[in-house]
């Protein structure tokens, strides 16, 4: 009796050692989900960019990012934080309008529109905090409204004349992120740059402008992994740094290579709602009536491609969208679109088809539970929702994504969940054993 009690007592310090990680909360990683707008996917392949480049050897790259079709910057990123194809999430297009009333939003106008983004599908700050988490957005689209009356727990909005390339004011939103994680327990912050997406825009892809803001990201990479290990957040942050399209050079012959839709069609008789000065994508509803001939007439227009809404490719997953007016206009690349008069003034674009590979971006992550030095086969970004669920371990909400895709960049376990399971066996064995003593068996 002696003896079986005093084994008795070693089996329960045995258990109860073994089942202490039980008895505490498994410490989740955090994540930081970083977009620089417009970062074509080969941009750092002709520019000195070291700290890029040893992030390829500390972490994942992707060969390149395939962003959904739409390539724009609201739709793009929405996708990237539902894991919603854009005609599931509705977020068609970069303005807020309304095909009824006419009713025309400039992108950053939008952001604090919760009609425009509030359609049913979650963004992941959201699911995050309905499991516990906290969660923030730092200007990333979408961040600034509500969703089914509930917010994000943080969310600063970017103001309409922010300037983008403020590298002072980067660092500055670095470290308050960092300060979040660290002293405030946040488990998930999306961070949004506005570069090189504004240079793009104003001086071109292939310039020395672009060049230059590449090597100031590269910058913000050093100071970013600095700030992490400051924080003294190595241990516990994974970083996914992406993009939401890519860029390409505007061809701008006047009266050669812009497309002004007027030309072929009489625009202003027989359409009731159009947007078609926005880069390679437009949007048009005709008058009742008249479908049949505005599409026929736009489809003799060169350098474009018009769809009928529900005959649109499937690879697009626009089709089933009740939003999107019935007749989508896509321009060749490079190929801007006009209604009236040549007005557009961009040097470089996107919104073309997400096939080409100027709309292509990029893909890096690093962290503790990514594995090092690997590079993965070319993905869409539809895929990178399920892979943040996974490393921030809640459940996501329905999504069109796979974990299969991106799983094979994850350490394994990708979290304490093995260990947790390894607890989990030898407090029962121990059971099993306390069962064996106090029965005699």
């Amino acid at each position: 009796m002696k003896m079986r009690l005093e084994l008795f007592l070693v089996v329960i310090a045995v258990v109860g050692a073994a089942g202490t990680p039980l008895n505490k909360a498994v410490a989740k990683k955090k994540l930081l989900l970083i977009s620089f707008d417009g970062f074509r996917w080969d941009y750092d392949q002709d520019v000195d960019t070291p700290n890029l480049d040893q992030l390829s050897k500390d972490g994942v790259k992707a060969k390149y990012l395939t962003p959904p079709m739409l390539t724009m910057t609201a739709p793009s990123h929405f996708t990237t934080i539902t894991g919603r194809w854009v005609e599931d999430h509705e977020v068609v297009h970069n303005m807020m309008f309304n095909s009824t009333t006419n009713l025309k939003v400039p992108i950053k106008q939008t952001y604090k529109r919760s009609e425009w983004w509030d359609n049913g599908p979650l963004p992941l700050w959201i699911t995050a905090q309905n499991q516990g988490l906290k969660a923030a957005s730092f200007y990333y689209p979408g961040g600034g409204v509500t969703y089914g009356g509930q917010a994000v727990n943080r969310s600063y909005v970017m103001k309409y004349d922010h300037k983008d390339d403020n590298e002072t004011e980067w660092k500055e939103n670095i470290d308050k992120v960092m300060s979040w994680f660290s002293k405030e327990n946040f488990s998930l912050v999306t961070l949004y740059f506005g570069e090189p997406d504004s240079v793009g825009h104003s001086k071109g892809p292939e310039t020395e402008a672009r060049k230059v803001i590449i090597k100031q990201i590269d910058r913000t990479i050093d100071y970013l992994r600095k700030a992490i290990d400051r924080y003294h957040l190595s241990d516990s942050l994974n970083v996914i740094i992406s993009s939401d399209h890519g860029m390409t050079t505007v061809k701008k012959r006047p009266l050669v290579d812009e497309i002004v839709i007027n030309k072929y069609m009489k625009l202003l008789n027989r359409t009731c709602f159009e947007i078609l000065d926005y880069g390679g994508f437009g949007i048009l509803t005709p008058k009742p009536g008249m479908e049949q001939f505005v599409f026929d007439e736009l489809s003799k227009a060169p350098n474009l491609t018009v769809y009928k809404k529900d005959e649109m490719p499937e690879s697009f997953h626009l089709a089933k969208s009740k939003r999107l007016p019935p007749i989508v206009v896509v321009g060749d690349l490079g190929f801007n679109l006009n209604s009236r008069f040549i007005v557009y003034v961009n040097r470089g674009d996107h919104g073309f088809n997400n096939e080409n590979m100027d709309m292509k971006t990029i893909f890096r992550a690093f962290g503790p539970n990514f594995k090092k030095n690997y590079l993965s086969e070319p993905f869409d970004s539809i895929h990178i929702y399920p892979l943040m669920c996974k490393l921030l371990q809640i459940e996501p909400e329905p999504h069109n994504g796979s974990l299969t895709v991106t799983e094979d960049m994850l350490q394994s376990p990708v979290a304490e969940g093995g260990s947790q399971r390894a607890h989990l066996s030898v407090a029962l064995l121990l059971s099993m054993l306390l069962l064996v003593i106090f029965t005699g068996l």
